[in-house]
This record gives structure tokens, C-alpha cells and sequence, in this order.
């Protein structure tokens, strides 16, 4: 028997740049039994998927430490001291103090600021003081202190990577006598993986603060004799009842059964208005009571609620890389190496072929290899990202992915299901006419027993309108679903159906007077549900379902975006749809569609116009959204299919929220630009400056270091709601 794969997920301190996941991937990735290796730059953590009988926990740990860097236990913070928890900023503190006491020493003995700046020139020239040559060295040592590791595991590895990158300078820069430039070259780098972990962090916390929407504990109403005991939300079972006070986050999901209130849904839809709560209504993990006390019926574990699948959907997504974060990995991996060739030939070639000073281009062949350093290309991109899906959750909005943020700015047509997206999805039974000798009560009490099993939303409308008639039905045996067309059952031994127009024409039962009160139920923008046996059409069922309110504004906001191709697709007759979709102002609409017809026509539309994204329920469009290029799911919340299939879940049942996600794509992809443009930029900047003598260790650290800072924060500019 098999020994079934381990999965394990490790917290790496020092886990901040794409350079610490190409170690991981040589030393991790080279042990034997590995089969598959995910990283979480922005929480710090990296999965692996292993035979435990060939490679052990154990191993994997040492492979971390080869690669420079450390796993956090999970007692890290608990247990553990300062030195531990802070050590790199206590460390880089401790360089720069190190380093201004050495230039302090070095300008007071020699009373001139400029000479400690350069060092002196020409007859300025001098030797450094003993005192400040040992504050500077101390501030290199000190600072050096945390890159040490990571420098040496890439020496060993043959791996070019930033840290071995600084070391070299830094290393060049003590033997030609630069003292104070090492000194600032090792303190201001300190600084930048110092700020740059605090900038990853703040990435980092704005994904935490989804998981402090849900309170700890929960108002247990104890079924026997009815006592308030507080729990831990995780100890309250599925069945158990709990009461939420005003004011109070509601604990888990679950259906109100007593009492009437308002919730703010925000943190999980984005609705902006408080929602009205009554007996039977859902209510969700993390939102607010605003109102009354009410007591509500847990329907979720939870580890199942909706706010704990969103977090763990916002984690798992920025596994899912975006294009841009792939092109910029990839093209750092030749960068570098690349860089360091160009530093060697800019050392040896002015000397060798003109005869140039060895130290002159010594020094700039230092100052190359510190502006080479790719780690504010690298770790812009990412912070971007995952500040977006943040961003995107707060609003309402779960994206599966970087490649998912990304496809909305390059979305060229929308197709839109009508039902329960451009419709409420709730229709209503309006009118009923029954045919051949049957009472209406005898035609709705069989359509309610063929519909009853099912969950599309006409037949829900169905067997609502029977009960509040009253109609007392047994629901039919051997019912048979038609997908797209209708169903067929038997009640009481005898053979019924019931479906659209098109099925009944299908099946020849249509007569002249069916026909034409058929037609005025069409012409009257309902929808048609036959109902026949093998003999005769019983009777007409006459539905109708309201256009949600904010449709056509959404509609209107999407052609401003530049969308203009948006596509109605429905099942429903023709004379419907053209209603819906001109009181919606859509100009393309194709109806009457089953649900092969549906992903036919998203492909089509695909292969005319490029990218498409087809709107829906995430369920019943399921096969059309996933031959799109982005399936969007409407009104998730709660609805567990519809996260697990779509690649965006709008988790309210606002369209308008579609507009909203194409102009935050579109700002996502700008900024990236940005980042991409500046931090490349910079770098060919002083790479000119360098190749004229005119730069120098320090000014390319600090430029450096600046520009990751600076491309870091133009990335958490998208934490900023946008409306």
C-alpha cells in the first residue's frame, strides 16, 4: 500500500523578495521526494508537497537554512525575545549609528567634512584615522549581519542574487580603501530589506484585517434550559442557535429564526446600505447588526462560513500569478547574471585596452553591480497584486488570482446571463390558463409536483405560488431533468411534462387557441411554462421576473469603460429577452438558448472580439463561463459553487460592480507599468552615470534603495478604495 503524499506549510523568516523563492527552489526543490513547491511571498510562507517516506520535515528544513534563511516555529513571537523578533532592525539601527560615529570621528580629527565624505583627493589624500576605520567596519559587520547567510548560501549555489551582489561591492569597496562607502553601502541596503519588509507587511496586514472581521466567540443559546453562555466560535456546532445583540458582529453564517433587524453586509458584499433581516433570511460571518437583537440557526462550521472561504480564496490567489509578476521573475533570473558580466567587462576592459586607472574603473564596476541589484523590480509587482485582490475583497469582490486581476483591462466584450443577473432572479407566478377541462388549481398543483425537486428559479416561483394558494401536492416519482428544455415526471401513474414554448412545439401538442394565448403571454414580455400530459396541453403558466434597478446604469458604465460589445444570453423567448434587454439597454441579445447554445455563442463571441467574460449565477452557466475568458458569478455570497467556479465572485448582486472591477484592473496594470518603467529607469540612469565615472557607491545604494521604497508604495496605493 501506498504511502500517501505529506503537505506541509512552513513560515520562512526573511521570506520578502522573489530572490529567497529562487533559493528556496534550488535547495528545496533538489530534495529527493519533493514533488511540488508553492510560495506565499506576502505571508511568508511555503508549502510543499513531499513523500514523507523518502524526504523528512527534517530535511526540509535544512534545505531552508542552505538557502540563507531560517523556518519561524509556530510558537515565533510567543515565546521568543527581542533580539529574535527585531533583530534585523535593531542590527541596521546599530550600522547607521556605527557608521555617522565614524564619519563623526573621521571629519572631527581631520576638521573637514568633505575629506570624511570622500576619503580626500589629490593632495587632500589621507589615511583613514584607526578609530573611524573600526566604526566603519563595525557598521559593515553589523549591517552585513542578516545578508551574510543568504550572500554565502548563492556563492555556494553558483546563483547570482542581490545579497551576493552587495557583498562583492561591498567586499571591492574595503580592499581598494573606501571605508566609508562600505560602511554606507552596507547600512543603506540593511535599511531597504528593512523597509521593504515593513512595505510587504503592511500588504501583509491588510489581508490579516479579513480575518479580524469575525468575532472570537459567539452567544450560545444552550437548547435545555435556554442560558447565554459564550463560546468559541469553532465549538458551536452546526443546528446550534445564537443570538447577536445590536451593535455586535454576527459570529457565523447562518438563517435568522427569530426577531427582525438591519445588517450592515459591507465587509462581505460591499453593499454601502444596511440590509433588512427577517425569519428565514441568510446572515454571514463578520457582518454588523445595526438594529435589534435577533437569535439565528448556525448553518456553517466555522471553518465553512463565507468570510473564512474569502480569506482563504484572497490567500491561495496570490499562489495564482499574474503575467506581469511572471515576466518580471523571469526576466530578473537573466538580469542579474547579466549585470555582473557587465561590471567584470567595465573593470577589465579601460584598463586593458586603454590603459585607464585600475582603481578608477574598479570603483565603477562596484557601483554597477549595487545599482544591478533587481529587488525593486522584483518585489513592486507582487505587493501590487496582492494589494489589489485586497483592495477588491474589501469592495465585495473575491478574484482568484494576479492572472484574474489582470484580465478585466483587456476585456473586449461581456456576455450577461438574464436571469437572477440582469433579472432579480425571483420571478413570480402572474396568470394561469388551463386548457382541455383543467381548473387552474389542478394546473399549478401538477406543475408544482414536477418542479418541485428543482432549484432553477421559475420552478421555485412555481411551487411558491401553490403554497400560498394553499394547493396541498405530492411531488411526481421518475422525475426526469431536460436541460434547457423543461422536465418529465409521472404523477399518480400517468406521464407529464412541463417546459418552454420551444419544448412544448417540440413535443406537436400545440393547438390554434394554445398557439395564440402563447403568443399574448410572450407579447407581454412573460415568460411561457407549458404543462402537457401525452394526450394535450393542460394549461399555460404565465411568469415574469423583475429588472434589477441598477442594470441599466451598470450597463451605461460598462460601454464608458470602452466595453462595446456586451451580449444578452438567455434561455427565455425571444419577445422577453428583447424587453429585458431593451429596458436595459443592451442592443444584442440572443435568446431561446440551451446551455451548449450558450457556450457556442461565448465562443464565438471570443473568436470575433478576443477577450470575453460571461456573467452568470456561476451554477447554471457554469459550461458558458467556463468557455469565456473571465467567468464573473453574481451574487455569491453564500453560495458556495459559485465561488469554487468562477474566477471573480461578485459576492452582492450589484452589476454594478463589474465597471468598478474593470477601471481597478486597469489601475493595477498602470501602476505595475509604473513600478516597471521607473525601477528600470533609475537603474539605466546610473548605469550611464557609472560608465562616465560621475557615480558613486553610496549615491547608487541610496538611489536604489529609494526607488524600491518609493515603487513599494505606489503599489499600496491600491489598498485605496476607489469608487
Amino acid at each position: 500500500m501506498n504511502r500517501p503524499e505529506q503537505r506541509k506549510t512552513f513560515r520562512i523568516q526573511g521570506l520578502d523578495c522573489a530572490e529567497e523563492v529562487r533559493a528556496l527552489k534550488k535547495t528545496v526543490g533538489e530534495l529527493s521526494g519533493i514533488d511540488d513547491i508553492q510560495f506565499d511571498v506576502l505571508n511568508g510562507r511555503m508549502t510543499v508537497e513531499f513523500d514523507p517516506d523518502r524526504t523528512s520535515v527534517e530535511d526540509v528544513r535544512e534545505a531552508v537554512e542552505q538557502a540563507g534563511l531560517n523556518v519561524i516555529p509556530k510558537d515565533f513571537g510567543a515565546s521568543t525575545g527581542f533580539r529574535q523578533r527585531n533583530g534585523r532592525l535593531a542590527l541596521c539601527i546599530a550600522s547607521g549609528v556605527l557608521l555617522f560615529g565614524g564619519f563623526l570621528s573621521h571629519a572631527l580629527l581631520h576638521g573637514n567634512v568633505m575629506s570624511a565624505l570622500t576619503g580626500g583627493e589629490g593632495d587632500a589624500a589621507h589615511a583613514y584615522p584607526t578609530v573611524s576605520m573600526a566604526l566603519y567596519l563595525a557598521s559593515v559587520l553589523a549591517g552585513w549581519w542578516f545578508i551574510a547567510p543568504k550572500a554565502l548560501a548563492a556563492a555556494r549555489r553558483l546563483s547570482a542574487d542581490m545579497n551576493l551582489l552587495m557583498t562583492v561591492a561591498v567586499a571591492g569597496a574595503l580592499v581598494i580603501g573606501e571605508w566609508f562607502e562600505a560602511g554606507a553601502v552596507t547600512f543603506l541596503f540593511s535599511l531597504s530589506l528593512v523597509l521593504e519588509s515593513w512595505s510587504v507587511g503592511r500588504a501583509r496586514r491588510a489581508i490579516g484585517k479579513l480575518m479580524d472581521l469575525s468575532p472570537a466567540v459567539a452567544r450560545h443559546i444552550c437548547p435545555h434550559n435556554g442560558d447565554i453562555e459564550e463560546i468559541p466560535v469553532e465549538a458551536v456546532p452546526v443546528g446550534a442557535t445564537v443570538l447577536v445583540r445590536p451593535g455586535e458582529k454576527v459570529p457565523l453564517d447562518g438563517t435568522v429564526s427569530k426577531g427582525r433587524t438591519t445588517i450592515n453586509q459591507a465587509p462581505i458584499t460591499g453593499e454601502s446600505a444596511p440590509v433588512e433581516k427577517r425569519e428565514g433570511d441568510e446572515v454571514f460571518a463578520g457582518t454588523v447588526n445595526d438594529e435589534s437583537s435577533f437569535h439565528f440557526t448556525v448553518v456553517k462550521a466555522a471553518a465553512d462560513t463565507t468570510l473564512a472561504r474569502i480569506i482563504r480564496m484572497v490567500e491561495e490567489a496570490q499562489g495564482r500569478r499574474a503575467k506581469a509578476e511572471q515576466w518580471v521573475e523571469k526576466f530578473a533570473r537573466y538580469y542579474t547574471p547579466a549585470m555582473m558580466a557587465l561590471a567584470v567587462v567595465v573593470a577589465l576592459a579601460p584598463p586593458l585596452l586603454f590603459g585607464a586607472s585600475w582603481s578608477a574603473w574598479f570603483y565603477q564596476a562596484l557601483v554597477m553591480l549595487v545599482i544591478a541589484c533587481p529587488c525593486a523590480l522584483v518585489v513592486s509587482t507582487p505587493v501590487t497584486i496582492v494589494a489589489g485582490l485586497a483592495s477588491a475583497a474589501r469592495a465585495g469582490i473575491l478574484i482568484k488570482g494576479g492572472l484574474f486581476l489582470e484580465a478585466p483591462a483587456c476585456l473586449r466584450g461581456i456576455a450577461l446571463d438574464k436571469t437572477g443577473t440582469l433579472t432579480h432572479g425571483t420571478p413570480e407566478v402572474q396568470a394561469l390558463y388551463p386548457f382541455n377541462g383543467h381548473t387552474k388549481q389542478e394546473l399549478l398543483a401538477r406543475a408544482a409536483a414536477l418542479e418541485f425537486e428543482s432549484g432553477h428559479p421559475i420552478a421555485r416561483a412555481i411551487v411558491r405560488a401553490a403554497a400560498a394558494r394553499g394547493i396541498d401536492f405530492e411531488p411526481a416519482h421518475r422525475v426526469q431533468d431536460l436541460k434547457g428544455k423543461g422536465a418529465q415526471a409521472s404523477i399518480n401513474g400517468k406521464d407529464y411534462w412541463i417546459g418552454s414554448h420551444r419544448f412544448m412545439h417540440e413535443k406537436g401538442a400545440e393547438t390554434a387557441d394554445v398557439h395564440a394565448k402563447a403568443l399574448d403571454i410572450e407579447n407581454a414580455a412573460h415568460t411561457l411554462v407549458a404543462l402537457g400530459s401525452e394526450e394535450h396541453v393542460c394549461g399555460l403558466i404565465a411568469v415574469a421576473d423583475e429588472v434589477r434597478p441598477q442594470a441599466r446604469a451598470a450597463i451605461r458604465a460598462l460601454k464608458e469603460t470602452g466595453i462595446e460589445h456586451v451580449v444578452m444570453l438567455t434561455g427565455d423567448n425571444r419577445v422577453t429577452a428583447s424587453a429585458v434587454a431593451a429596458a436595459v439597454g443592451i442592443n444584442q441579445f440572443r435568446a431561446e438558448l440551451l446551455p451548449h447554445e450558450k457556450v457556442k455563442a461565448v465562443e464565438e463571441m471570443t473568436q470575433r472580439y478576443g477577450k470575453v467574460a460571461m456573467i452568470g449565477d456561476g451554477v447554471n452557466d457554469a459550461p458558458a463561463m467556463a468557455a469565456s475568458s473571465l467567468a464573473i458569478a453574481m451574487g455569491a455570497a453564500g453560495t458556495d459553487a459559485a465561488i469554487e467556479t468562477a474566477d471573480v465572485a461578485l459576492m452582492s448582486d450589484d452589476l454594478s460592480k463589474v465597471p468598478w472591477l474593470i477601471l481597478h484592473s486597469r489601475r493595477t496594470l498602470a501602476i505595475i507599468k509604473q513600478n516597471v518603467g521607473f525601477a528600470l529607469g533609475t537603474k539605466a540612469l546610473f548605469m550611464i552615470l557609472a560608465l562616465f565615472g560621475l557615480a558613486t557607491l553610496w549615491m547608487a545604494i541610496a538611489a536604489d534603495m529609494g526607488a524600491s521604497l518609493l515603487v513599494v508604495l505606489n503599489g499600496l496605493r491600491m489598498l485605496r478604495r476607489h469608487q
